[in-house]
């Protein structure tokens, strides 16, 4: 999973053509670090093309503001088009549930 700042993520949101799964997180946080254990766990079960990045939440003002980010860690997951909003998850039950959500964008 690739960390990027504001201006990268905001590049590759708008890039369409695969899957993104964004997740934003705080550095201290312990749900954040459970996680992102699980989304590195899922990242090896999900297709070549789906993308898997982070970011620090407290370094994305404009993320939080735009798509109204209310805790971490949040996983954003755009459909390949971009043509809906993202769905917003804030709860990491299980990897399972994890793949779930970055999967059902686009069936």
């Amino acid at each position: 999973m690739n960390e990027m700042n504001e201006i990268e993520l905001l590049e590759a949101i708008g890039r369409s053509g695969a899957p993104l799964a964004v997740f934003l997180e705080t550095p201290l946080c312990g749900t954040c670090k459970a996680a992102r254990r699980m989304l590195d766990v899922a990242g090896h079960l999900l297709p070549q093309d789906a993308q898997v990045i982070s970011g620090d939440i407290n370094l994305l003002p404009n993320i939080v503001s735009q798509y109204r980010i209310s805790s971490v860690p949040a996983l954003l997951v755009f459909d390949a088009e971009r043509n809906r909003p993202p769905h917003i998850h804030y709860a990491f039950y299980s990897v399972e549930r994890v793949l779930e959500y970055i999967r059902s964008v686009n069936s």
